[in-house]
């Protein structure tokens, strides 16, 4: 059951977090899982990448090797990141930031800062979105645990638009899905 996913995009996008919040409700749920992250030397704004594995088995390698799945929140991270995406993954871009999609097979577009602003009211809230999308995409945990990952990690006055923001990113992978 092996999944690797790379999140990437620019230092202040919140693809770390994300990657935190899915590792930890993987092992909430009695998975194995572990996440690595590296950021360009620029830190915000510069490119950022967090990898998550999640197996039913252990893990012995941290590192992604060959991912089942990339999101890609900016042109810079699409370019840098997808080259060694699995041929049968899934390349899953911010539509309005990656405008020139790579020749990719299998993926997926969705305009997650978009929908950030204008569902939840702040592009903060985009890696959340991405979350949503990405737990809708892979099923590799449930809604529900994803939802309690989300509610234990983000500060307890945000809890409430970040479980939208969650839903928003659900459902417009749903759509997509429909597609």
């Amino acid at each position: 059951m092996r999944k690797q996913l790379r999140l990437s995009g620019s230092g202040g996008q919140g693809v770390i977090t994300a990657a935190i919040i899915l590792a930890e409700a993987a092992v909430s749920e009695g998975k194995q899982a572990v996440q690595s992250q590296s950021y360009g030397p620029e830190a915000r704004g510069g490119a950022s990448k967090s990898e998550v594995i999640i197996d039913d088995q252990p893990i012995y390698h941290p590192h992604v090797i060959v991912p089942d799945l990339v999101l890609a929140l900016t042109q810079k991270a699409a370019d840098k990141y997808y080259k060694d995406l699995n041929p049968e993954g899934l390349l899953v871009v911010d539509e309005d930031l990656v405008p020139e999609v790579p020749a990719f097979p299998h993926t997926v577009k969705i305009p997650i800062t978009r929908l950030a602003v204008e569902q939840c009211g702040r592009k903060l809230f985009a890696n959340i979105v991405a979350l949503g999308a990405l737990v809708r995409i892979t099923g590799i945990v449930s809604f529900e645990t994803i939802q309690q990952a989300v509610a234990n990690r983000v500060p307890p006055h945000t809890i409430d638009q970040n479980k939208k923001a969650l839903q928003v990113g659900w459902d417009a992978a749903s759509a997509q899905l429909e597609k």
